[in-house]
């Protein structure tokens, strides 16, 4: 299957699709030729990366540790200029920096590194306010090891990159730009 844009955002901001199903994570340019309906025009994307989104699947409740589905955006960004492989813990860098050694001394701590972009719901009762907010949740897009699988569901609810993919994505979507989370 080849991806198409499957949402709009705002003109002029690129869009973001993300795969559970092909662990994928699609980056889509603005559409100068967006229809004022916000109706799409398909066209490929720009850029791709493999992901790793939930072990327990898909599912909009809090405490469920899956992966929400639906319409989201970029609320926030946080991690510019840390170096690859800086830790964070309650999206602030803790001064470590992930090594296999530290992995060692830590076994089974869920690792979030070099960039956040924290994710905000844009459907009531889907995935924004009350028991499915992805925000109050704590729903990422972020680094992970290099030990971690990619291509494979793996996470407990966020979406985990390389650390040199979430780097590159950082620096190309503005805060605000959209995300659809598909099946």
């Amino acid at each position: 299957m080849e991806p198409r844009e499957a949402a709009h955002s705002a003109r002029g901001c690129p869009h973001i699709l993300i795969s559970v199903q092909a662990q994928r994570l699609y980056l889509f340019d603005p559409d100068p030729n967006k229809l004022e309906t916000g109706s799409p025009i398909s066209r490929p994307p720009r850029a791709e990366f493999v992901v790793s989104t939930s072990r327990n699947g898909t599912g909009q409740e809090q405490g469920s540790f899956r992966t929400p589905l639906g319409r989201h955006l970029v609320r926030a960004k946080i991690g510019k200029g840390a170096a690859l492989n800086t830790v964070f813990v309650g999206r602030r860098p803790t001064g470590e920096v992930w090594t296999p050694e530290l992995a060692a001394s830590s076994p089974g701590r869920d690792w979030i590194l070099t960039r956040i972009m924290w994710l905000s719901g844009l459907e009531l009762g889907i995935n924004r306010l009350g028991q499915v907010d992805t925000m109050r949740r704590y729903i990422y897009i972020h680094g992970s090891p290099p030990s971690v699988v990619m291509g494979e569901p793996g996470s407990i609810g966020c979406i985990r990159m390389r650390n040199q993919d979430i780097v590159d994505l950082f620096d190309l979507v503005p805060y605000g730009t959209t995300v659809e989370i598909q099946d």
